[in-house]
């Protein structure tokens, strides 16, 4: 998997209220250009939020399914992007004082990414796994905790 980590200042629940609001992933998941529909029981285990990937109108539609989660500490998606692939998305939180390490890992498991070598496949993924990070931790650095 490449993993990729972010101190964000910013307690976990406030990081896992902002992965909870399936709303807000396209403002965080880079490529994400549409949230279209959240599954009322979003974060639970086999929920699914439908989302659009790159710009209109070669946008594509698909869903992310949660496969687990612990609140406040982990979250465990399989994101779909038909036809350029699927990959299982992995969010840890480790709280650090009052803030929180968020480490983001991915291993894209079927599709063309998959026949990528791991070596060029971690090179084009850490940028926008980084991005997300930073984009993720605006968001719950500025969210109050009433939002929750």
């Amino acid at each position: 998997m490449v993993a990729t980590s972010l101190v964000i200042d910013a307690p976990p629940e406030r990081v896992f209220a902002v992965l909870a609001d399936g709303w807000s992933y396209a403002s965080w998941v880079v490529g994400a250009s549409h949230i279209r529909a959240v599954d009322a029981d979003w974060p639970a285990v086999g929920a699914r939020l439908h989302h659009q990937v790159g710009p209109w109108p070669l946008h594509i539609k698909d869903q992310s399914i949660v496969y687990a989660v612990v609140p406040d500490r982990f979250l465990e998606l399989h994101a779909r992007a038909w036809p350029l692939g699927e990959a299982r998305v992995v969010l840890e939180l480790e709280p650090i004082d009052e803030a929180t390490r968020v480490t983001l890992s991915y291993d894209l498991i079927a599709g063309v990414g998959q026949r990528i070598p791991k070596p060029i496949q971690s090179l084009a993924l850490r940028p926008r796994s980084s991005e997300m990070l930073h984009r993720l931790s605006d968001i719950a650095e500025r969210r109050s905790v009433a939002r929750t």
